[in-house]
């Protein structure tokens, strides 16, 4: 039986991932890496035809059922290397007679084991980050439209402040989702593999006469190609640590994304809010000893992961320096470079798990009782801003702000009336506030009776992002 646990916690594992990062798997992209290097060899001629056509797709596929626990076994009983494990198991248990002498010819260990990574990274993003994140993008879409006009109020510093709609707070979680998609998207076109040899100087390939066919041709590219990858334009024993460092940044800022959105519901959530509410499951409990509650607890996950996942950066970013052309101090960090992966996959799954035919991101609802309820805390008071500003605008020759803010929010809160009010009735006292009320266009003292209207263009800003974001996913 395989063993497909794949790094970090055990519980938080997606399926769809064991493919690329299973344990029992890890060493299948370095075995793509031998073959492509022995095919590029019988391409060439260095390898005898009537040898490399022993290389039949039935030997391919029993290398590659060559499991890391086998590898494991031959590494600790025998090698005390991994790569020589491999290869001990290529050349002795799968591979006709003829062909074993080929095999890591003329490589060094990284140059399959580099490659590789690159290789599962990139895999695993083409076949299951990338296609996850634009149904969530589409799913979030869909709710951005769907509640692109409904009012909501905005919260700065914990406190209400101005008018917004559900769509337009959507849309800032959505716009950099598409952000980080296609930054993603981007590095992980950039990975790139390398067939350089121990120092990465092609020492054994031109020594030996390898460096390049007849054609003129690169051995690395062409090995390479076969791979679909490109090649580092220099490397020493090992890739240079950027282009892999810069994909798991965008998937660390697609964590955060996601947990930016994740707090933001939890907190919608809480009891004195309610504007927000996510799925609560048949059999659902909320507390152990509480039969009243329902936690926030996927939105808490959903935080959390990229809390954890933080943490994980810091060992890439002690694999940006190494001794000379190579040392061994972070082989072993870059065994969990793909935990950040599975945790951005785990996120995903979350918000797309479905339930009748329906994701977690669109089950998600919406209370607009307490929109307005919520609301109507402020609405007395939410239009200091337009106020103060229109004053000043219509001619008040004083610091607008400073009245509003002294002396008419705190008459408008102590008598529970609207700032305009408030305003009126100090008119007969107030000769330069007067002037100045007299001054506003009455278009704009309508609005400032009307503070739901002060949306500003949050709507045409949350259709516009939607409308983008559909875009992205058609690409």
């Amino acid at each position: 039986m395989l063993n497909l646990m794949m790094p970090g916690n055990p519980r938080y594992q997606p399926k769809s991932l064991q493919p690329y990062f299973g344990y029992d798997y890890l060493y299948q992209p370095a075995v793509k890496v031998e073959l492509a290097v022995m095919r590029t060899l019988g391409e060439m001629g260095v390898i005898p035809a009537a040898d490399i056509a022993l290389l039949t797709q039935e030997v391919v596929e029993k290398l590659l059922l060559i499991s890391t626990t086998e590898v494991d076994k031959v590494e600790k009983e025998i090698t005390k290397h991994d790569v020589r494990a491999l290869v001990r198991l290529m050349m002795q248990e799968v591979l006709p007679e003829p062909l074993r002498r080929w095999v890591h010819i003329p490589l060094t260990s990284y140059d399959p084991l580099d490659t590789a990574r690159s290789l599962q990274f990139v895999e695993a993003h083409s076949m299951v980050v990338r296609l996850h994140m634009r149904k969530a993008i589409s799913d979030l879409a869909d709710k951005t439209e769907e509640y692109a006009s409904t009012v909501q109020i905005g919260r700065t510093h914990g406190q209400h402040a101005l008018p917004i709609t559900v769509g337009f707070w959507l849309a800032t979680i959505l716009n950099r989702l598409v952000s980080n998609a296609r930054e993603m998207d981007r590095f992980a076109s950039g990975l790139v593999g390398k067939i350089s040899g121990a120092v990465g100087a092609h020492n054994a390939q031109v020594g030996l006469g390898l460096f390049a066919n007849k054609n003129g041709e690169l051995f690395e590219n062409l090995v390479l190609a076969k791979l679909g990858l490109n090649r580092a334009f220099i490397s020493t024993q090992i890739l240079p640590p950027e282009p892999l460092a810069y994909y798991l940044f965008s998937v660390l800022m697609t964590l955060a994304t996601l947990g930016q959105f994740g707090r933001d519901c939890r907190h919608l959530m809480r009891s004195e809010i309610g504007e927000i509410g996510e799925p609560f499951a048949k059999g659902q409990v909320g507390s152990s000893t509480m039969a009243q509650k329902r936690n926030p607890m996927t939105f808490e996950n959903i935080e959390g992961t990229y809390l954890k996942s933080k943490a994980e950066f810091g060992k890439v970013l002690e694999t940006l320096v190494s001794e000379h052309q190579r040392d061994l101090v972070g082989s072993s960090l870059m065994r969990d470079f793909p935990v950040m992966v599975i945790n951005l996959v785990l996120q995903l799954e979350t918000l797309l798990r479905e339930d009748k035919g329906q994701s977690f991101i669109r089950r998600i609802t919406v209370n607009e009782a307490a929109l307005e309820r919520n609301f109507a805390l402020s609405d007395d008071t939410v239009l200091a801003e337009p106020l103060y500003i229109a004053l000043q605008m219509a001619g008040y020759s004083g610091d607008a702000h400073e009245i509003i803010n002294r002396h008419i929010v705190p008459a408008a809160i102590a008598g529970d009336c609207d700032l305009t009010s408030v305003i009126e009735n100090h008119l007969e006292h107030q000769p330069k506030l007067a002037a100045a009320w007299a001054n506003i266009p009455a278009q704009v003292k309508r609005l400032l009776r009307n503070p739901e209207r002060y949306i500003g263009d949050a709507k045409e800003q949350a259709l516009a992002v939607a409308s983008s974001a559909r875009e992205f996913v058609r690409s």
